[in-house]
């Protein structure tokens, strides 16, 4: 009994460890999310068809992993010379928007925004340096 016990631990916690985490873009939650990748869609053609659970809403979804690994990435090249807004959590963004952050030194760009359950509102910024930082936007709004 025991031995089976061991056997069947064993073997969950090997499907747990080849559980993978990409980003990519949920259609529930209209932005980029870090998703669960599940197993291989059976009847494609392509290996590259996974289904993936958000790991914010829980919606799950068949994505193209290949295609979301090389789509998910902002260019950051070149974002010193395009003119910056410095930030500021009292002012409001748009997705896209580049900015520049004055106490970190840093420059990224605005890649999603959403309401927090107080009623705040963020912004998630791919920062050259710190890579994805979330900020407050419209503080006093």
């Amino acid at each position: 009994m025991i031995n089976l016990q061991l056997a069947l631990f064993s073997n969950n916690f090997e499907t747990m460890a080849r559980l993978k985490n990409i980003e990519a873009f949920c259609n529930s939650c209209n932005t980029v999310q870090k998703m669960e990748l599940g197993s291989e869609v059976t009847g494609k053609e392509s290996g590259n068809w996974k289904w993936a659970k958000c790991k914010k809403c829980k919606h799950t979804m068949v994505i193209d992993v290949s295609e979301n690994m090389l789509s998910s990435k902002i260019s950051l090249e070149g974002i010193e010379n395009e003119d910056s807004t410095v930030y500021s959590p009292s002012k409001s963004y748009k997705v896209g928007d580049p900015i520049y952050h004055k106490d970190w030194d840093d420059f990224g760009r605005v890649v999603s925004k959403e309401t927090l359950s107080t009623g705040q509102k963020s912004i998630a910024v791919e920062f050259q340096k710190s890579g994805l930082k979330k900020l407050i936007e419209s503080l006093n709004n």
